[in-house]
């Protein structure tokens, strides 16, 4: 049986040791009286629910799935999920960092990142169901009616109503320019939706009592393609003017998706026969007012993964410590056994690092984007919102789909640790696998994020943003230039920089001539911003453990050991992915298509 301990320590290190949270907090209103003693004991309970309460379900859950009845069009969660979410709720967890108008308890983002990390860790496929509701909160807090703030926010903040987003059609994924989805108005101002949606986790089932789906739909006049897109706010049930629920309304679920893993969430298709919703925002503006909750639900995915990555690790290292296989190659390490724990070996090593160095890397930036939200969100100053801002659509890509594809490796690596006992169930390996390998596809697949990111983000501002971010990188490089000890770190990073410019010089160039060099380079392009991104907060990091590792403290030194791994065996990676990117296009698209 698997086992979960939440990295609490580490969590605790990027906070207060090389990030600074506390101090950045201090320069927010509606944070400054939020201390690193309060961030601890709160996550300290998160872990305790995560471990104790959702983990004992991942396995059961996933053996298990959801129900559909078809009669009723209703959906039960496996076993113990109700109970679970009930519990949730219970503890306020929802609550945490919602705004208290609306009975949040008006924590920082930063500590809600730590709480989903731990859940994704103990059940990804649990979790998901708050996580859909958290993007709908902001959806409709950015961008709702006064009136819709009223009725659905408060609910939506307490749990005892969930929220989805319901984009995708059988016809169309990412290009919802394609959707067929309608929206009639009504001589009452509402709207009433008719077509069919898919894929839509946590689409219907009986964990609260309400479920608020957020809708992409087409008005009679709306324009051909994505600008003639409109979000509607469609609760499973009507709303009566005092806040009871009313009526069903005709958004069923018509079946359950059968899935290679998340078997504990409903992934759901939707029928819509002429469901009432009200408009968000403007007509035919969906997609603007849309992109607040997928982009929560990108940072989110990324967030899946990096749970994934730490209790894949967990248990791969605990079982390399323990298990029995050969003698080291240097000669036997225990001299009482009949052979050395697989622990010694050197490739065992690698894929234990490789998982534990995308993780503590991951750790970091996704605490630093949650960092950067908080910012944007709360800061006095306008200049400081907006460069928070413009950091965090930057890096968002980046999150969703360097920390994905880490995650696949990573979970990959530590099945391959168990061997054969690793490929089936009982030790819950072969799950992590499974669920890691979604991450890489919804919300946007990672060839999509890295199009984002190397056509919007980068060529679409002329670098303004990435070159914003290299002066950090550049200031820091300055700071230890004269520090010999930190040279084994701050030097690749500074080559990386210039060789980083460089590419996206090139790649520049090469688009002006023809669109598809970007589509050839942006896979590679992305994963070697994540290595640079990576490499700067592995840096960061070092330079914490080299000062403290004369404190005695195995935290530190093992710190130190998995940044110099990081450094030699996987930062070399973007060598080769210069390399192809610089390729181009030809090698790709030379052959005639018939020929496939």
């Amino acid at each position: 049986m698997p086992h979960y301990t939440p990295p609490l320590r580490d969590m605790q290190f990027v906070m207060h040791e090389v990030l600074e949270v506390g101090q950045a907090l201090q320069q927010l209103p509606a944070h400054a009286d939020v201390d690193a003693d309060t961030i601890n004991a709160v996550l300290e309970e998160a872990g305790k629910f995560a471990a104790n309460v959702i983990f004992p379900l991942n396995q059961s859950g996933d053996a298990e799935g959801c129900k559909l009845d078809p009669a009723s069009h209703e959906v039960t969660a496996p076993k113990g999920f109700k109970q679970a979410y009930a519990q949730y709720v219970q503890g306020g967890w929802p609550a945490l960092s919602c705004d208290p108008k609306y009975g949040g308890q008006g924590l920082p983002l930063v500590v809600n990142q730590c709480l989903y990390e731990m859940l994704n860790s103990a059940n990804q496929a649990w979790t998901m169901y708050p996580g859909l509701s958290h993007g709908a909160y902001e959806c409709l807090h950015a961008h709702g009616t006064p009136e819709q703030q009223s009725t659905y926010l408060p609910k939506l903040t307490s749990g005892q109503w969930t929220g989805t987003m319901c984009l995708t059609e059988a016809h169309c994924g990412t290009d919802l320019g394609l959707l067929r989805t309608k929206a009639e108005p009504q001589a009452d101002g509402s709207y009433k939706l008719t077509g069919a949606k898919i894929f839509i986790s946590a689409g219907e089932h009986d964990l609260a009592e309400n479920i608020i789906h957020l809708v992409l739909a087409r008005l009679p006049d709306a324009p051909q393609g994505s600008k003639g897109i409109s979000l509607f706010v469609v609760p499973k049930f009507l709303v009566n003017a005092d806040g009871s629920l009313g009526e069903r309304n005709p958004i069923t679920c018509g079946a359950l998706e059968h899935k290679m893993g998340i078997h504990g969430n409903a992934t759901c298709q939707l029928n819509l026969d002429g469901a009432v919703g009200s408009l968000v925002g403007e007509p035919n503006r969906g997609l603007a007012a849309m992109f607040v909750m997928m982009n929560a639900a990108r940072l989110g995915v990324g967030n899946q993964s990096l749970g994934l990555t730490e209790v894949a690790y967990q248990n791969a290292a605990a079982y390399a410590k323990d298990r029995l296989q050969m003698r080291s190659l240097s000669g036997a390490k225990s001299q009482s056994q009949p052979a050395d724990p697989i622990i010694v070996h050197p490739d065992v090593r690698k894929m234990l690092l490789t998982a534990r160095a995308y993780g503590e890397g991951g750790r970091a930036l996704a605490i630093h984007i949650a960092s950067l939200l908080d910012q944007q969100l709360n800061h006095p100053d306008e200049a400081v919102r907006e460069q928070a801002a413009g950091e965090v659509e930057l890096l968002t890509p980046i999150v969703k789909a360097f920390l994905t594809d880490n995650g696949w490796i990573a979970t990959s690596n530590c099945l391959q640790v168990f061997g054969g006992h690793g490929y089936i169930a009982e030790w819950g390996m072969e799950q992590y696998v499974r669920d890691s390998r979604i991450n890489m596809i919804y919300e946007g697949t990672n060839t999509i994020q890295s199009l984002d990111l190397l056509g919007r983000k980068v060529l679409g501002d002329n670098g303004a943003r990435l070159k914003r971010f290299g002066k950090k990188i550049a200031a820091f490089i300055d700071e230890e230039g004269t520090n010999e000890a930190m040279q084994e770190f701050v030097n690749p990073l500074a080559d990386l920089g210039d060789k980083v410019t460089k590419l996206t010089t090139e790649l520049g160039m090469k688009a002006m001539g023809n669109a598809d060099e970007v589509g050839a380079a942006a896979v590679d392009y992305l994963r070697v911003c994540g290595h640079l991104v990576f490499a700067y907060f592995w840096a960061r990091m070092a330079k914490v453990a080299l000062e403290k590792q004369s404190s005695g403290d195995s935290f530190y030194i093992a710190k130190l050991a998995t940044a110099r791994f990081y450094f030699a065996k996987l930062l070399p990676e973007t060598a080769g992915l210069i390399r192809s990117a610089r390729a181009g296009a030809k090698p790709m698209m030379e052959l005639d298509a018939a020929l496939f």
